[in-house]
């Protein structure tokens, strides 16, 4: 059994599998050390994420996804954030709980899976833990980081590869995470509170594109045909012109409310019960968190 320190010398935990010795820099993902760009309770979750007083929201810098789209892209491209410790972390997750979090949530965390198995074997927080990532994952290491999760929110962003190459600059985007979120969907029985908080579970979101309401409808078949019924839909209309998107005019809009109904509409015909909608003013750049770090 390989060490921590081993397996991050020849860095392999993401399906890039760029094997950068991260012991002395970044790998593919942008990373080296353990970095986050905030932390704070979020209120604009799903509402059983969120639900009364916020999720306890940690942004971790880097990203092994190329989303020319992206809105955290300083973030995502690791520009931003700043070097803490496993130790530090897990201060942060005992802070948020004391502020009244509702769970602690980690956002893009996969290319930091062994630094928050230290966090965690050093604190474990007495609320729900979320998993929340792109899903471009490697179902072994989230088996390394699933026995500390309650709740995974992944994301399936497209179906199709032209897609996903032209905006994601990964072809096999589908093949990767549509096994990913199986694990995922499958790991986690549901389970709420009676006043609709999320205590255990699996919610997979997806952002309806410009000029890609055929994807998402693609989506939402393979969503219906694969994961168990209990899994949530969460269908995004709030995406924003951002990053680097010159020469992608077709992104250079919002998504229009016909193109929004047209897939709200099949997820109702595919008898999608389990399923959260997002209001017209949802995008815009005021929902972008200025970065402290």
């Amino acid at each position: 059994m390989q060490n921590q320190t081993e397996i991050l010398e020849n860095c392999k935990l993401c399906p890039v599998e760029c094997g950068a010795d991260r012991t002395q820099s970044a790998g593919a993902c942008g990373a080296q050390g353990l970095r986050i760009a905030k932390y704070y309770l979020h209120p604009f979750e799903e509402p059983c994420i969120s639900h009364k007083n916020g999720s306890g929201t940690v942004f971790f810098s880097g990203c092994n996804l190329r989303c020319a789209f992206c809105q955290n892209y300083e973030v995502s491209r690791a520009k931003r954030g700043k070097e803490i410790t496993p130790s530090e972390l897990a201060d942060i997750f005992k802070e948020l709980e004391d502020m009244g979090a509702e769970n602690i949530s980690l956002v893009t965390p996969s290319h930091f899976v062994l630094h928050l198995v230290r966090a965690f074997e050093i604190y474990r927080p007495k609320i729900p833990v979320v998993y929340n990532t792109g899903s471009y994952e490697k179902v072994d290491t989230l088996k390394r980081i699933d026995p500390f999760v309650d709740i995974y929110l992944p994301d399936m962003k497209f179906y199709s590869p032209a897609l996903s190459k032209r905006y994601l600059g990964k072809e096999d985007y589908f093949d990767i995470a549509s096994e990913a979120v199986a694990f995922m969907a499958n790991a986690k029985p549901l389970k709420m509170t009676a006043d609709k908080k999320m205590l255990s579970g699996c919610i997979v979101r997806h952002l309806v594109m410009p000029l890609c309401t055929g994807d998402s409808k693609a989506v939402l078949k393979w969503f219906v045909r694969e994961l168990p019924r209990d899994t949530y839909l969460s269908l995004m209309s709030q995406y924003t012109p951002f990053g680097e998107i010159t020469g992608m005019p077709e992104l250079s809009r919002a998504v229009t409310a016909r193109e929004y109904s047209a897939v709200v509409d099949t997820a109702f015909a595919l008898g999608i019960e389990n399923l959260f909608l997002q209001e017209r003013d949802s995008s815009g750049k005021g929902y972008i968190p200025s970065w402290d770090f």
